[in-house]
């Protein structure tokens, strides 16, 4: 049933990964370097090109961004370059896509990612949570993630174009964040399904190559849609140095490869670390696993002593997500940690 409270707040930002700031507050004693595994960022990153001093001197050229695009729209599946707007980050993407309609009634999925809600209320929605899409049905606006985020629950392909034709009807129109789609099942991406003119997909760089830092993402939607979500985010929206390294990334069709199969094996490693310590793995891609367990605090904390930062859900008290760690000194401690945790004299300790 869909919920019947208003489910976000354009004035509350909700917690997120990666604050090693944080973590060193409510861990001040542990060990460093320490360990992120809050955030479902490939930790093989790819590697940096050596770039140009006018990349970094003068404004992007509309030259550099179509070629960035055209790339994009190849690597992606999109039918052109004319269907993807680049932007500094999926993220600035979320309320400017929420907002080509306008105030209306918004669907987000739960679990989901937190800030669905936060953008369509920030694009003047009155935002709902649902289960499941069929009960998304009286919404003008549905947002979801596929693969989800944080369960890694896939939706398919035919009932998202089925949902997309019933919003049509309304004037509605479906964003699909595909943020892990690049570690997804193949064939599962909405891309070459935007021509239907009421579908936006989200597709995050950051993530995949490992460069959440260079902030970009792109929009794939019908060219119409396309145009306005560009005009939203003003010219000189993408940098130099982004467009140059995605440009390079996405053109690099053998490191992707290389690095889906080197995901996927460290993901059965991290698979055989957390069975060895009893917990029931829920839901992932191979960029992240979903635990649950009832000592997910003590664990939480226990891990945090060790200097390895985990996310928790403020509206799930026993999951927690792991990343993989980037080497082996951090496989180890990792494992360590693991072994030397007891769910029962932690969890009688609280």
């Amino acid at each position: 049933m869909v919920s019947t409270v208003p489910y976000g707040r354009a004035d509350k930002a909700p917690l997120h990964g990666g604050d090693l700031g944080a973590a060193r507050r409510l861990f001040p004693h542990a060990p460093e370097p320490f360990i992120d595994l809050s955030t479902g960022i490939n930790p093989y990153a790819y590697p940096l090109p050596r770039l140009a001093a006018h990349v970094y001197a003068r404004l992007p050229e509309p030259t550099a961004t179509g070629a960035l695009a055209e790339v994009a729209a190849q690597a992606y599946g999109a039918a052109s370059a004319a269907c993807v707007v680049p932007a500094p980050g999926t993220q600035i993407l979320l309320p400017v896509a929420a907002a080509l309609v306008r105030s209306a009634r918004a669907c987000v999925l739960a679990p989901g990612y937190a800030e669905y809600a936060r953008a369509a209320a920030l694009a003047g929605h009155r935002v709902t949570a649902a289960p499941e899409i069929a009960a998304c049905g009286d919404a003008e606006v549905v947002i979801l993630g596929n693969p989800n985020n944080p369960d890694g629950r896939l939706f398919a392909k035919g009932d998202l174009t089925d949902l997309a034709e019933h919003l049509s009807t309304r004037g509605g129109i479906l964003v699909v964040d595909e943020a892990f789609a690049d570690v997804g099942p193949a064939g599962g991406s909405l891309a070459g399904e935007v021509s239907r003119g009421n579908i936006v997909v989200l597709r995050s760089f950051g993530k995949f190559f490992g460069l959440a830092g260079v902030r970009l993402g792109f929009a794939l939607a019908a060219p119409a849609l396309a145009s306005r979500i560009s005009a939203a985010l003003g010219p000189w929206a993408v940098s130099g140095p982004a467009l140059a390294v995605g440009t390079k990334g996405l053109a690099d069709v053998a490191w992707m490869a290389r690095t889906r199969r080197r995901l996927k094996r460290a993901a059965a490693r991290l698979d055989g670390f957390l069975a060895g310590a009893g917990l029931d793995i829920v839901g992932g891609t191979s960029l992240f696993r979903l635990v649950q367990t009832p000592a997910a605090d003590a664990l939480f904390r226990h891990l945090g002593q060790s200097g390895i930062l985990t996310r928790r859900f403020a509206d799930n008290s026993s999951w927690l997500r792991f990343g993989l760690p980037a080497n082996e000194p951090a496989w180890r401690r990792l494992q360590s940690a693991l072994t030397s945790f007891h769910a029962d004299e932690e969890v009688s300790c609280t």
